[in-house]
């Protein structure tokens, strides 16, 4: 496969997942089967297993594994670069719906979060893994970003960053399990506090970048928005501009979420929901539910829809306060409730949130709400109807404990996510790279 004869080389970073939960092991050489003792395969046999069968059981392994893994031997270790074992592993490797978390500082625009050097050194960046399914935490690093870029999206195992000084917009891509990077050509207009949305396949690149399109905060907006496309049929379109966004937007979220072929993102002052059409170019306004009652509005895709949460509070009518999810219908303009928390545990949450808002990222069967400010959060698994704590990242500056005592303004930042499916290979960086981008050096 060609899209992995990069033009900027992967390169080797010395690379560990540091495990929250462990796992259990043992010096023992005897296991115990319907109660009677055997002793393991001999060895000779493990390794007169064919090459093929080895390295298909290696590309099922879940990243943390896998990089574990490639200490075995130099073979292993080079299998992160080898054309023949990336293809099958983009054959065979499930979709892991999983969430990366930036640790961050709570600033002023509460959707602008930067890398928290506070020296200085770029190694330090780095993000935390966490799976939903065993519900774990893995340290990632971001060795490679420059400082004065924060993470705006992600979409299969890419994640994008942007410049956080006002103008024309740089963008980079990186892909932190191989340590990649690939920049993109700058905006077209400049810009202060966008909203960014991205999705990626195997064959196509697609980004938008929406609102600010002046770099004062106290001027009159003229709201416009970019989009960028790559597509392996040899289609290029790099930063043409859309139609306006519908009159009396006001966009404050910071990020978009892609579904069904469009970008979704929220509208404030009153609640609304913008939605941008990729196919059709065409910006249109979509009215939320309860709209006069909403607190802390998060727009998240999962399972194929998009869904509306927030906090539900009537203060004229006798009716209790709550966080409810509406499933946007797909007559793609009518929005039906789904689910709500639980009203005891949502008595706990209010009591930790204290009107400080939240919020939200959805992949697969999961959705986790983050207290802003905090680092607790909630994870609500749609296929379980299970809601639960979030145990503590252990690597997050704060470190107290989800529904346990908090830490306070002063603990550090906050956690916000990303929907994130790990991988170690993207075929489309390939189409990039043919852009034949150079790649700007960047002073720190």
């Amino acid at each position: 496969m060609e899209g992995f004869n990069t033009s900027i080389p992967i390169i080797p970073i010395s690379y560990t997942f540091a495990n929250f939960t462990g796992s259990a092991s043992s010096s023992s050489t005897h296991t115990k089967c319907d109660g009677v003792t055997t002793p393991w395969m001999d060895s000779r046999i493990w390794s007169r297993l064919p090459r093929s069968l080895v390295d298909r059981v290696v590309a099922l392994l879940p990243p943390p594994a896998f990089f574990r893994a490639r200490s075995v031997c130099k073979r292993w270790y080079g299998l992160l670069f080898s054309n023949s074992f990336l293809e099958l592993y983009l054959q065979v490797s499930p979709r892991r719906h999983w969430f990366l978390f930036f640790n961050r500082k709570f600033l002023n625009k509460n959707y602008i979060y930067r890398n928290n050097n506070n020296n200085g050194d770029r190694a330090n960046s780095e993000a935390y893994l966490f799976n939903p399914d065993d519900v774990s935490w893995n340290r990632i690093p971001f060795p490679l970003v420059p400082p004065g870029f924060s993470p705006a999206s992600s979409s299969d195992g890419l994640v994008c960053w942007v410049s956080d000084e006002a103008g024309s917009k740089s963008l980079l891509l990186s892909n932190p399990l191989v340590g990649s990077l690939i920049p993109l050509p700058p905006t077209l207009r400049p810009r202060l506090f966008p909203s960014i949305g991205m999705t990626v396949t195997n064959t196509s690149v697609d980004l938008v970048v929406a609102g600010d399109d002046l770099i004062s905060p106290f001027a009159v907006k003229n709201l416009t928005a970019e989009s960028f496309h790559v597509d392996g049929g040899g289609f290029y379109s790099l930063w043409g501009t859309n139609s306006s966004l519908p009159r009396l937007c006001s966009l404050e979220s910071g990020r978009m979420v892609y579904g069904g072929g469009r970008f979704y993102c929220m509208n404030y002052s009153p609640f609304s929901v913008l939605a941008y059409d990729v196919a059709t170019n065409h910006w249109c306004k979509i009215q939320a539910p309860m709209r006069r009652f909403l607190r802390s509005p998060n727009l998240v895709e999962s399972r194929g829809q998009m869904i509306l949460i927030a906090a539900v509070e009537k203060s004229k009518l006798n009716v209790p306060k709550s966080l409810r999810l509406w499933g946007l219908q797909s007559c793609g303009t009518t929005w039906v409730e789904i689910d709500r928390m639980p009203q005891q545990l949502y008595v706990q949450f209010e009591d930790v949130e204290g009107g400080k808002g939240f919020n939200c990222v959805g992949h697969g069967e999961f959705i986790v709400i983050t207290i802003r400010g905090s680092d607790k959060a909630v994870l609500f698994d749609f296929y379980r109807k299970r809601w639960l704590w979030v145990p503590p990242c252990p690597f997050a500056c704060g470190g107290g404990g989800a529904g346990g005592s908090s830490s306070g303004d002063g603990g550090g930042g906050e956690l916000h996510g990303f929907a994130y499916d790990p991988r170690l290979a993207n075929p489309v960086t390939g189409l990039l790279d043919q852009l034949a981008l150079p790649f700007q050096p960047f002073s720190g």
